[in-house]
Order: C-alpha cells, then sequence, then structure tokens
C-alpha cells in the first residue's frame, strides 16, 4: 500500500506489514528527484516485508542504482532487508555511533551483556534464553557488517539540491539518527517519537542512562523547525511538539511510579518492580505476557530504575548474584 505524503518533494510512504508484531507496520519513505531517490528504512528480512517493500519500489519506479538508503537505526525492523534491495550503487547510510555499535555488536558480546543483566535483575535465566527464540530483534537481526557511509550528528548529505541534516538522537538505540529536509523543514523520526505508541527505551550495554539520552533528544528536536513529522510506525495525525510533550510526561509519570513500587516495598528487583507497572497488554495479566514482551517490558523498567539511582534517588545493591533496590 501506497500513500503520498507530501507533493513538493514529492514524498511516499510505502505500508510494511509486521507479521505478528505489536507495531503492526513499518512505514517506509520514498523520496522521487529528478536527482535520484531516498529511501528510508526496509522492515524485516520476512517474506511480507521484502514482497511489500519490493512491490512499492516496483510501482514507484525507484532505481536503486540512483537511490540514497538512510537507516534511522540499527533495529532488524529498520535494517533487515538492506543486503535484499540495494545494488552496487546504492548509497548507504546511517548514523556513525549505531553504525559502530552494531560492528561491536556482531562478537555476540552485547548480547551476551544483555542476558547477564536481565539474569541478574530478576528475568528467569531459562526465559532469557527462550525469549531469544522469539524475539524479532534478535531472530531478524543482521548476521553481519553491511556496507554504510557512517555519518555524525550535524553532517549533511545531498541529492540534487536537497540538503538532509542527519540529527543524533540517542536513546531507543544508542546511536538513533532523525534525519531533517532542511529548506523544507520535513523530519524523518524514525522511532524518536511515535504518535500512537511510546518508543521503548531500553538498558543498552556500554550506555550509563538511555532515559535521559532519550529525554535529552526529545528537547533537542523540539528545537527543530518542523513543518510535517514522519515516524517510523503507525500514524502522524498529531502535532509533533505536543506528542513530545506528552513523551515527556509519560515518562516523568513512570519516574514516580517506579519510585513509589521501590518505596512500597524494598530489595525487589527489576523483574519484580515491571510486573507491578501498567503495560498495555491486550487484556493479558503480567503472568499471562508472552516472554518477548516482558523482555522488553523489564528492559524499558531497568532504564528508568538506571534513570534515578543516576539522580540518587534509589539505591541499586547487589544480593549474591541478584541486584535489588531500596528508596534513598
Amino acid at each position: 500500500m501506497i500513500k503520498k505524503i507530501v507533493e513538493q518533494p514529492e514524498i511516499y510512504s510505502v505500508y510494511i506489514p509486521l507479521p505478528n508484531n505489536p507495531l503492526k507496520n513499518l512505514n517506509c519513505y520514498v523520496m522521487k528527484t529528478d536527482a535520484g531517490n531516498l529511501v528510508v528504512d526496509t522492515g524485516f528480512n520476512q517474506p511480507e516485508c521484502f514482497e511489500a517493500l519490493t512491490e512499492g519500489l516496483r510501482e514507484l519506479n525507484v532505481d536503486m542504482n540512483n537511490t540514497t538508503l538512510f537507516l534511522t537505526h540499527i533495529h532488524s525492523d529498520h535494517t533487515g532487508l538492506i543486503e535484499r534491495i540495494r545494488t552496487e550503487k546504492t548509497r548507504v547510510i546511517i548514523g556513525a555511533k549505531d553504525y559502530d555499535y552494531f560492528s561491536r555488536s556482531l562478537s555476540g558480546n552485547v548480547w551476551k551483556l544483555f542476558n547477564q543483566r536481565f539474569i541478574a535483575e530478576g528475568f528467569p535465566e531459562s526465559d532469557v534464553y527462550a525469549q531469544e527464540k522469539v524475539n524479532p530483534a534478535v531472530v531478524y537481526a543482521l548476521k553481519n557488517l553491511f556496507k554504510a557511509t557512517p555519518i555524525n550528528d550535524g553532517e549533511s548529505f545531498f541529492i540534487g539540491n536537497y540538503e538532509f541534516e542527519c540529527v543524533l538522537t540517542p536513546g531507543h538505540t544508542p546511536g538513533h539518527t532523525c534525519l531533517y529536509l532542511k529548506n523544507e523543514k520535513i523530519m524523518f523520526l524514525g522511532d524518536h517519537v511515535l504518535f500512537d505508541i511510546s518508543p521503548n527505551i531500553t538498558c543498552w550495554p556500554y550506555v550509563k542512562d538511555s532515559l535521559n539520552d532519550y529525554l535529552t533528544s526529545l528537547d533537542k528536536i523540539a528545537t527543530y523547525d518542523i513543518r510535517v513529522a514522519l515516524p517510523a510506525h503507525r500514524n502522524n495525525k498529531m502535532d509533533v511538539y505536543e506528542r513530545i510533550v506528552q513523551l515527556k510526561k509519560h515518562h516523568a509519570e513512570r519516574i514516580e511510579s517506579t519510585l513509589d513500587i521501590v518505596k512500597k516495598k524494598e530489595y525487589q528487583n527489576a523483574y519484580e518492580i515491571a510486573g507491578q507497572l501498567k503495560w498495555s497488554l491486550r487484556g493479558k495479566t503480567w503472568d499471562e505476557c508472552p516472554i518477548q514482551q516482558k523482555w522488553f517490558a523489564v528492559g524499558e523498567t531497568m532504564s528508568h530504575l538506571d534513570y534515578l539511582v543516576e539522580r540518587n534517588r534509589i539505591v541499586k545493591i547487589k544480593d549474591g548474584k541478584m541486584f535489588v533496590y531500596r528508596a534513598k
């Protein structure tokens, strides 16, 4: 399904289904110019995604030999089809920080550290390894380093006379990068700002405070003059500045809810705390929640606990092999 988003410059959204995934779809954006094309993000390396993407590119008559493929971040629903749609002449651009992080993750050490922390924070060890078999972030992750041009915060690239500024917005991933079409005031947001769901903010290895990174990045985006805001999932029916305020409020409330749970009963681990927070679980209880969804929820809980620890509002204590928390 293709939808024209902007008349001038000519920008389309290609609907990429994400089967059995609560995100529902990826919005792959295609901008067509006389000097070449821009494609933003790809979808999972799944048959349904590949079929929708290639059909959309074919319908829009996109020549990948004359196309820049921009990847907002390293999650597999945004990068999964790189090698299947690129050609030798396709220019692939990604934020330098995420590209470096992905390169380091190929050793397997990042996922090892993820698993170690989740287990130490109370996530049942058997479930940690079981969720790897069903977690799309793992199952569809790229296995090899793809060729790309890393780009840094504030740097620009051009397609003809169109200038695109790369805006580093860490939080959702360590090097998530939005793309700003400067003169036209159009922002490709990736997963940094979503409009009817909240982006997952987890506790990335080697990152001290993912949530603070994210909140700082929201403030950064709010300083840009944005006429058209283009999120990577679902719709964009709300004013982007209003949505930024909502997202900041959501996390402020989640921070206080987390603190209240810690105060109510000391020496709980992150898994126990997560089970007492409110989540959108489609009518299921915490015990009924699929393990991959629990993984995302506990990861987000840990990012909020990290935030509170960094601000000296709670204390993190090692209790044997487990970490627990108490109020300051």
